[in-house]
Formats: structure tokens, C-alpha cells, sequence
């Protein structure tokens, strides 16, 4: 079993910065595919950026492109989304989701791929 945790969420205005940390625990990090997917109130969930277990690959939803990074301290057990030039339309309920890699492509940008979810954190970007 996997729990993941994220936090770093917050209010922040447009054109600005944040950084999201999702620490996982119970079994090997390194192990897993990660993701970030996000849900607006009234929306439904929406794929934002998925990382392989090795750091190497990555998806990016285009909405988040040139502007959000994720990456990864396998040492750590911890993701990272790395969040610039913050629109208000970026605003949601940020969720960190994890899976045993056993597969690895474009399917991992489904929400129904992963396993394990952690409980989500708030961000608010202001206009």
C-alpha cells in the first residue's frame, strides 16, 4: 500500500508562483508512475502532468505546458509540481496520485490508472 500526501497549496495571485510536495509512504517510491491531476468545484477531474518512475518521461496536459514542472527525489519519497505563471483558471483542488509502473504511456494521463490518491490541497490564484 502507498499514502501519499500533499501539501504546499495556497493563495497566491495571477503571474505568480508555487510549489506543490506530495511525500509518499509504504512501499518503494522509486517503484511507482506519479501524477498530478486537478478538480475545479462543479468540473471534473482533470489530468495535469504524470512523471515515469525513473524521472526520465513525462506527460503534460497542454493547458499546463511551459509554465507547470514536475520532478522527483526518489531519496526523498517526494514529488514536486513546480507551478509558474499562475492563471486563475489554475485554481483547484490539486491531487497527488500514484501506480506500481508496470506500464508507461499515453493511458497514464487517465485518472483511472492510478491506485493511490492522496487527499488533495488548495490552490487559489487570485485575479
Amino acid at each position: 500500500q502507498v499514502q501519499l500526501v500533499e501539501s504546499g497549496g495556497g493563495l497566491v495571485q495571477a503571474g505568480g508562483s508555487l510549489r506543490l510536495s506530495c511525500a509518499a509512504s509504504g512501499r518503494t517510491f522509486s517503484s511507482y508512475a506519479m501524477a498530478w491531476f486537478r478538480q475545479a468545484p462543479g468540473k471534473e477531474r482533470e489530468f495535469v502532468v504524470a512523471i515515469s518512475w525513473s524521472g526520465s518521461s513525462t506527460y503534460y496536459a497542454d493547458s499546463v505546458k511551459g509554465r507547470f514542472t514536475i520532478s522527483r527525489d526518489n531519496a526523498k519519497n517526494t514529488v514536486y509540481l513546480q507551478m509558474s505563471s499562475l492563471k486563475p483558471e489554475d485554481t483547484a483542488v490539486y491531487y497527488c496520485a500514484a501506480r506500481l509502473t508496470a506500464y508507461w504511456g499515453p493511458l497514464m494521463q487517465r485518472h483511472t490508472q492510478y491506485d493511490y490518491w492522496g487527499r488533495g490541497t488548495q490552490v487559489t490564484v487570485s485575479s
